[in-house]
């Protein structure tokens, strides 16, 4: 029985080979499986432990590769329900040797956008002890807005710990004014929150890591631990009883793609968790798994086995 679970839309990933050419103009691409969710899922396995994925997948070749690759990586695929009525969502990216890669979706109308809600109710939630939560989900319909707060209203009902990644998504949002007003929503029903100072300004208009941490621990009773996102410096953390710290970065060695970084801190902070690290050590290892991420080309390439996170670790 796994002992993690996710939600998500993954994704089939086309990434331009051709550096600093705009999509339009790119003509060399290679596939990777993709989607923040499923990028977590994969992390988590790949560092030994069990990860169960829910989604819904259309009837396609993108979906047969998708679940292909959920198998291959270990994750359990046994509540991915598949439909010949929609499609699988795919995107392509853009390569680029400085800042952050163009992107573009094609995920309208996608079988994930139309994922059951009675597709949780059998799920055997009695081994899971963590679920990871993203504000992507819930962005790409509301359907499937009304199956995440059905998830997250199940996950607090068993008492299964839950952390939740803003992963902001404007383009996939009808208003801004919505996409701040439903993901802070979701925040507040989950026990860990996990911002970066970029999406601190946007959801509560600060940049400073501490009044981030507070502001998502005074508006919920239910949310204990803030970790806020602080780039190559590493990450804040603050919790409900006042207490907080900072937890310094790793440096790169170089820097091929940035995609999947934030996916990575999750990745190692969860894997912390579930191994009983005490939580500075979690968050120290969150940040190697981030910086990890961004040295290889695809969303969760770079992703390390338990020795080379060690042999990481160790050397810095």
């Amino acid at each position: 029985m796994s002992e993690f679970l996710t939600i998500g839309e993954p994704i089939s990933l086309f990434a331009s080979e051709d550096a600093d050419m705009s999509l339009a103009q790119a003509t060399s691409f290679h596939k990777y499986l993709a989607g923040a969710e499923v990028n977590v899922a994969v992390g988590v396995s790949r560092l030994g432990h069990d990860a169960e994925y829910l989604t819904r997948l259309g009837q396609d070749p993108f979906g047969e590769f998708i679940t292909d690759q959920l198998r291959e990586n270990n994750i359990g695929t046994e509540h991915i329900e598949t439909t010949p009525d929609y499609w699988t969502a795919f995107q392509l990216k853009q390569r680029v040797t400085h800042g952050d890669p163009g992107i573009f979706y094609f995920r309208k109308g996608s079988a994930a956008s139309h994922f059951l809600k009675s597709t949780l109710d059998k799920v055997d939630f009695s081994h899971i002890k963590l679920v990871h939560l993203s504000g992507i989900f819930p962005a790409i319909s509301e359907q499937a807005k009304e199956a995440f707060q059905y998830l997250i209203e199940l996950v607090n009902r068993y008492h299964i710990t839950t952390t939740f990644d803003p992963n902001l998504r404007p383009q996939l949002w009808a208003s801004q004014d919505e996409m701040i007003t439903t993901i802070n929503s979701f925040a507040a029903q989950a026990q860990i929150i996990l911002p970066g100072i970029n999406e601190g300004e946007i959801l509560m208009g600060s940049r400073d890591p501490e009044k981030i941490a507070d502001f998502y621990l005074n508006q919920s009773e239910i949310t204990h631990t803030v970790v806020v996102k602080t780039g190559e410096d590493g990450a804040y953390v603050k919790t409900k009883d006042g207490n907080s710290y900072s937890v310094s970065g790793y440096k790169a060695d170089e820097v091929v793609d940035t995609v999947g970084a934030g996916d990575g801190f999750a990745v190692g902070l969860i894997t912390g968790i579930l191994e009983g690290l005490p939580f500075k050590e979690a968050v120290a290892r969150a940040n190697a798994v981030g910086c990890l991420a961004v040295q290889a080309p695809g969303d969760n390439d770079g992703y390390p086995t338990p020795e080379q996170l060690k042999a990481f670790m160790d050397k810095q």
